[in-house]
């Protein structure tokens, strides 16, 4: 019965053949709980995905090592605290990726659906909190799910694979009630990528003529795409700013699955700047990895050698934070990825992130490597608590109203610049 209940209710049917032998035959012989049996199905998982040394190797390895004489529940014990303790210092330390790709990087766009629903499609930052500090942003969801699949992404948990476009965006953007005098930022690359879809089903004609009727908003369009064929042939209204969220190559050639690479991304930003458009640039997630403290810098001085910092409209920066939901559907997806090889400390809102020491170590040297840029660049924060702003930039706003005031008379000044 216990087996029958491992079966379905633990990450055991989809480990390896290998994994799922070795751990059968530990059940009877130490008489594994539940929630032993659980924890041995997700390190076992971990570690093919990190492609390290497997759980049977590892315990075998341990049971040379503790005395014969130790028997029983007390043996099992110590197994469990060995193989244990290896897994905290696998996830304290910083991952290694090869050379080698783990991932394809190759475009894969499904094929869509386009829905007329009533459903709502503007709201607000679906994390915004008064735990941490937020620019309230507000969100259009125009397009529900993304073709990419970075292996940290949370917008493959809330949908069931399917591809959907609102068929009836332009009329519901119509029917939404802006204040006049107040500032909005606005998104739309929470539900989907913003631009890898281009102008299907005239998707940014509809969002360039939302932004024209509404001179009081930013209407930030957020990408890991080089798809900017639109904005080469079509004037944009002055309030739209073309983001991207950017990464070492090491991380987009092992976790950003479908991605355009480093290089597309800084030429297509690039271009849509000399066409006169602002641009973003978002360091989001920081990986904590070998080598990332040397490769986020560098790319803080590629931005500053190929754009005049008034192009440049914000900085934002933000580590790998997952819900617990998320992680299990990383465990389950399985492949070849490292991205959950880390300490995974509850943040505020009980999301899993790195310790507080290594976040700051992360956003103070990739702040420090845009020294150039500080007086001249709007940088912040993206979702974190004000111990951080202190640590990072020395101050911190009391709440997240007046973050969002800053944050629209800082860029709208820049928005406002030829």
């Amino acid at each position: 019965m216990k087996f029958e209940l491992l079966k379905t209710q633990t990450l055991y049917p989809v480990l390896d053949h290998l994994s799922q032998e070795f751990i059968s035959a530990l059940i009877p012989k130490y008489q594994l709980t539940f929630q032993e049996l659980r924890q041995l199905a997700e390190i076992a998982r971990d570690l093919e995905m990190w492609q390290a040394e497997p759980l049977k190797q590892l315990w075998q390895k341990y049971e040379s090592e503790i005395p014969s004489k130790l028997a029983g529940s007390q043996r099992k014990e110590a197994l469990l605290a060995k193989l244990h303790a290896q897994m905290d210092a696998f996830r304290r330390q910083e991952k290694v990726y090869s050379g080698k790709s783990l991932c394809s990087n190759k475009e894969n766009l499904p094929d869509v659906s386009v829905v007329q629903s009533g459903k709502a499609i503007f709201g607000d930052c679906p994390v915004s909190s008064p735990k941490t500090l937020c620019c309230q942003l507000k969100t259009i969801d125009a397009v529900m799910n993304c073709p990419f699949e970075c292996s940290y992404c949370t917008i493959h948990a809330f949908y069931d694979g399917k591809i959907i476009f609102d068929g009836q965006l332009r009329d519901k953007l119509k029917k939404t009630k802006l204040a006049p005098n107040r500032f909005y930022h606005i998104g739309s690359g929470q539900s989907s990528d913003s631009l890898v879809w281009g102008n299907q089903n005239g998707l940014l004609d509809v969002l360039c003529e939302f932004a024209a009727d509404h001179p009081n908003i930013l209407l930030e369009l957020k990408t890991k795409s080089k798809n900017i064929s639109y904005f080469l042939e079509h004037e944009t209204p002055r309030n739209v700013v073309c983001s991207w969220t950017l990464n070492t190559a090491a991380i987009i050639r092992n976790e950003e699955h479908g991605t355009a690479s480093l290089d597309e991304r800084l030429i297509a930003a690039q271009q849509i700047a000399g066409r006169g458009i602002k641009v973003g640039f978002h360091f989001h997630p920081l990986v904590y990895y070998k080598g990332w403290d040397l490769e986020y810098p560098e790319i803080a001085g590629r931005l500053q050698a190929m754009f005049q910092p008034e192009e440049v409209v914000f900085i934002t920066f933000g580590t790998v934070t997952l819900i617990k939901p998320v992680v299990q559907e990383i465990r389950k997806r399985g492949g070849q990825t490292k991205i959950l090889q880390m300490e995974m400390v509850p943040d505020p809102h009980g999301k899993l992130t790195y310790s507080d020491e290594v976040k700051i170590r992360m956003f103070k040297t990739v702040h420090e490597a845009f020294h150039g840029w500080h007086k001249k660049v709007y940088m912040y924060l993206c979702m974190e608590h004000p111990k951080f702003w202190d640590a990072v930039f020395g101050r911190h706003y009391e709440d997240n109203d007046e973050f969002e005031r800053d944050f629209g008379s800082e860029t709208m000044k820049k928005l406002s610049s030829e």
